[in-house]
């Protein structure tokens, strides 16, 4: 008996994509878009840790190189509490300011990174994460007592003075340095990280 063949039909054809891929972005951006506290909260986190092995390392070297007079001045001017040019010198405030900005920088690329979209408002949520929990941390300080004011016993940015009043001009301008820095820093470490799904979304949807 002979078998008859059995007919298969026409070969499959892939569904042809119409939409590019900057259509596909910008719809998947309306559903997941927008700040995400979460990934902020995180990227917070490893900038505070940033902040904290790194002005480690650099006031060890600093501190060899005479830059500052002793590794706890450059550590005061990282926590941006009673900082003083005319303690740290010039040097160290710029290395202070490389600290923070490599720091905030790690800290926006997590949250860009993790987000996905709108980088340059998660590194902005990182630093609001920064700003929010320093002025959380000084008002229990301030009720319940200085005890209660972590941010003082580690290296981590902002820890709010309690007064400007010990503060020269100098210092003054390195503080609002370390702000301007920090910020600047967290978001285009959140629009690099942004940018890495971008990448990937060229090479999965083409041009």
């Amino acid at each position: 008996m002979t078998t008859q063949p059995t007919p298969t039909g026409p070969e499959p054809v892939a569904p042809v994509r119409t939409e590019d891929r900057k259509t596909v972005v910008a719809r998947e951006k309306d559903a997941f878009g927008g700040v995400k506290i979460g990934s902020a909260f995180f990227g917070w986190l490893v900038a505070t840790g940033m902040t904290v092995v790194l002005t480690a390392l650099l006031a060890a070297v600093a501190g060899g190189l005479n830059l500052v007079s002793s590794p706890e001045a450059l550590s005061d001017a990282a926590r941006a509490n009673n900082v003083s040019t005319d303690e740290i010198g010039w040097g160290a405030a710029v290395v202070v300011l490389v600290v923070v900005f490599l720091a905030y920088l790690a800290g926006g690329y997590v949250a860009g990174r993790m987000a996905r979209f709108n980088g340059l408002k998660q590194g902005a949520a990182v630093f609001g994460w920064s700003v929010l929990i320093a002025v959380v941390v000084a008002l229990l300080g301030a009720v319940a007592g200085a005890q209660f004011n972590v941010l003082s016993e580690i290296n981590s940015f902002p820890n709010i003075p309690s007064s400007l009043e010990g503060l020269s001009l100098q210092g003054i301008v390195v503080l609002v340095g370390v702000v301007v820095v920090a910020l600047v820093g967290a978001m285009l470490g959140g629009l690099t990280g942004m940018r890495y799904h971008r990448r990937i979304d060229k090479a999965g949807l083409g041009r």
